[in-house]
């Protein structure tokens, strides 16, 4: 299409991986996922584009670029003859680099004029801060499970039996923050570990709740309690989580 002069640009991080990232422009389901009810695509170079908004407001174009894990475009407009973009009367670009954190997307709206630019940007702000969400919360769905194991560990008296539960949990530059620890490395948090369990034997974490996850970022409550059953402490813990879906850093708060 012809290029238009006006443009729309933002960009946004996103905790999960390219490939992770990109299955929602080649898997009409997890589209649908994004933008809601009745929504799809079809993943190559001239498929359909169907966004169903909340309102049943139907936008709709065409694929005009598709380049796995990198990027897709596609032309938008609306099927209601009112709305002042027709179908195919504007173009969205959508680019994925890799970052340290995932994953780097940027998005380019074309469109007509600077109305209907100025009309977009609040939607775009809120639809791409749906589609954050909605890949972290597919890629991170192991938070729970990753809190456990690291719970799991600072009870692990078998030093073999430590070191995978911490592989399996950390990555290793991990970081931990709390009242006692101001580390960085797994082979620290192992050693610091090791001693905790030497000055405060039979201390035992447990999860408390359901982790609470946003973006690759995890509340996670906890309780410690002695090998008598008496409560010793409890807390937050604040988790981050790399990109492979392990955790990257914690911050304990009693």
């Amino acid at each position: 299409m012809t290029r238009l002069p006006f443009s729309l640009d933002r960009t946004v991080v996103i905790h999960a991986p390219r490939a992770v990232v990109f299955r929602y422009f080649a898997d009409p389901e997890r589209f649908a996922r994004w933008w809601g009810e009745g929504s799809s695509i079809e993943g190559r170079v001239g498929g359909a584009v169907r966004i169903v908004y909340p309102n049943r407001v139907v936008a709709g174009g065409a694929v005009t670029r598709f380049e796995p894990e990198r990027l897709v475009a596609f032309t938008y407009g609306y099927e209601d003859p009112q709305k002042p973009i027709p179908i195919g009367g504007s173009l969205v670009t959508i680019e994925l680099r890799d970052h340290a954190d995932g994953t780097l997307l940027t998005l380019r709206h074309d469109l007509p004029s600077e109305v209907d630019r100025d009309h977009h940007v609040p939607g775009w702000r809120f639809q791409l801060s749906l589609f954050a969400n909605a890949v972290a919360d597919e890629h991170h769905r192991t938070a729970q499970s990753m809190a456990d194991q690291w719970f799991a560990a600072w009870a692990e008296a078998d030093a073999k039996a430590l070191t995978r539960l911490l592989t399996a949990c950390t990555i290793d530059d991990v970081t931990l923050q709390d009242r006692y620890s101001c580390l960085r490395g797994r082979a620290d948090l192992l050693d610091h570990i090791v001693m905790t369990q030497k000055f405060m034997p039979g201390i035992v974490m447990t999860r408390a709740g359901d982790v609470r996850h946003c973006q690759g970022t995890a509340l996670v409550e906890w309780t410690a309690e002695d090998a008598a059953g008496a409560m010793r402490g409890k807390g937050c813990n604040v988790v981050r989580f790399a990109a492979d879906g392990r955790i990257a850093g914690v911050v304990g708060l009693w």
